[in-house]
């Protein structure tokens, strides 16, 4: 059986990039991102885990056997209501709901965040890559944070389009 996973050491400089993650079965196609919300699993090491899939209630993230699979996404019609339970469930903060419909320019990125102080809702950010790098300005649209989250909460940031393969964290901006 061939293994899809890589080690960390194998990537350039220790970041996951692109390219790296388009090889991998959790990756959505072109094709699905127009169809609205849709996970991004970028769990790239075979390791026992499959929370991912328990945690979705419309089975479109398929772990199976041996359990140190890698994610499969298996939504080709669309289906992820965006609801973030895959996003919160992951302990390796690995899953990201994108949404390239949002407007005509812009997508949404929402991601875990279990850091303090919670941004709040309209606050301006700066869009960083895998790498920590700054790549756009954007905003925070939405806040999930409750006890049922497990003290993971998820932010929701509205970027130029044309980043949303790429953004996968923030920096504040001054207000």
């Amino acid at each position: 059986m061939k293994k899809e996973g890589r080690s960390l050491q194998q990537m350039s400089n220790g970041n996951i990039t692109l390219e790296d993650l388009k090889k991998g079965p959790g990756y959505p196609s072109e094709e699905r991102f127009i169809k609205g919300f849709v996970p991004v699993i970028e769990c790239v090491e075979e390791i026992p885990c499959d929370p991912c899939q328990t945690a979705c209630n419309r089975d479109l993230i398929i772990v199976g056997k041996p359990i140190t699979n890698l994610p499969r996404l298996i939504d080709p019609e669309g289906a992820c209501s965006g609801c973030a339970k895959c996003i919160v469930i992951c302990p390796g903060l690995a899953v990201f709901v994108v949404d390239k419909t949002f407007s005509e320019n812009e997508a949404s990125v929402a991601m875990p965040y279990e850091l303090l102080p919670l941004p709040e809702e309209g606050d301006k950010i700066q869009g960083v890559d895998r790498a920590g790098n700054v790549v756009c300005d954007g905003y925070v649209q939405r806040i999930m944070s409750s006890k049922n989250l497990d003290h993971t909460n998820v932010v929701t940031i509205v970027i130029p389009k044309e980043f949303a393969d790429e953004v996968r964290h923030f920096k504040r901006r001054v207000k």
